[in-house]
């Protein structure tokens, strides 16, 4: 047999081989992504459907196709927009501070110190509170006249702080409480990362002298900047979806101080009955919020790439 029909069998044998792997994957994949669609797809095109028309209570449906109009009339809601500020600094204030408290307590739980084991254990209990409970629980917790938090403050002189009346204490407060609730998450993610770096990088920088600020800087922060990056896109999939913590403390005030995007939405759907609006305004925020997240991926897949 010459050499040139023995290599064309061959590639033939790897495409076939290649193929056959293709479609075993897809094969145990399919169920699951038949489900996920049939779940995802109906409620997804319907809302669409809905932000391009009029919708009649009386038979609860879309009727009138409009185009664009409810668009249009959503862009132009001043309050629509003002809320949409409002995600933003909440993301803005919220999402950095939980990345580095969650990799810092990471750091320090990884380290060798007597009750770990147990501060670990206690320590994720906030992450599988749920929010509306974390919500109350922090409202009375809180609260200005009954709350431990200002009776301790008055201990020290300080007067009572009104944490959900105050225009920027409020904001303050919920990034405080999602914080509370959303550490955990974080740090249990990083600390599984830290425990999967090489240990012999950390035992060369020992022999080296490396001080331990030298090694979390130097070594384990640019080790950890895809996990990080990822972390990251994680928890802004979760924080742009803010509505129960906020819907258990303030409600979306004071004023307008903490009315978060989705909170206004789930107002003008289901207490002011703009089903059509409301709807074209879900369809925006996801938009955006696909783009940013597609934005952020490539960031992580740039850092990853680099590193």
């Amino acid at each position: 047999m010459t050499v040139e029909p023995l290599r064309g069998r061959i590639g033939g044998t790897r495409r076939a081989s290649h193929r056959r792997d293709i479609l075993s994957k897809w094969a145990f994949m399919l169920p699951a992504a038949l489900l996920l669609a049939a779940v995802l797809a109906y409620p997804l095109l319907h809302t669409l459907r809905i932000s391009f028309s009029t919708f009649d209570l009386a038979s609860f449906s879309p009727t009138e196709w409009v185009g664009f109009a409810n668009y249009a009339a959503a862009l132009q809601n001043q309050t629509f927009q003002s809320s949409l500020i409002v995600t933003g600094v909440y993301l803005v204030l919220a999402l950095p501070l939980q990345i580095v408290l969650g990799f810092g307590i990471a750091y320090l739980m990884n380290a060798g110190w007597r009750g770990r084991g147990l501060i670990r254990a206690l320590f994720l209990i906030p992450m599988v509170v749920a929010p509306v409970v974390s919500g109350g629980i922090w409202k009375m917790i809180l609260d200005p006249l009954w709350g431990v938090v200002d009776w301790f403050l008055g201990l020290f002189g300080v007067s009572a702080i009104d944490w959900f009346g105050n225009a920027t204490i409020s904001m303050v407060s919920i990034v405080l409480i999602d914080t509370w609730r959303s550490v955990p998450f974080v740090a249990l993610i990083a600390a599984a990362a830290l425990l999967a770096l090489p240990k012999d990088v950390f035992e060369a920088a020992k022999v080296d002298g490396a001080s331990w600020w030298h090694t979390l800087w130097s070594v384990s922060l640019p080790m950890l900047g895809p996990i990080i990056a990822a972390t990251f896109v994680v928890r802004w999939l979760g924080a742009v979806k803010m509505f129960d913590i906020i819907l258990a403390t303030t409600n979306g005030g004071p004023g307008e101080a903490t009315n978060v995007v989705n909170l206004f939405i789930y107002r003008q759907a289901f207490q002011l009955l703009k089903f059509s609006e409301s709807s074209a305004m879900a369809v925006i925020v996801l938009v955006i919020t696909t783009i940013l997240t597609f934005v952020f991926l490539l960031g992580s897949k740039s850092l990853e790439d680099r590193l």
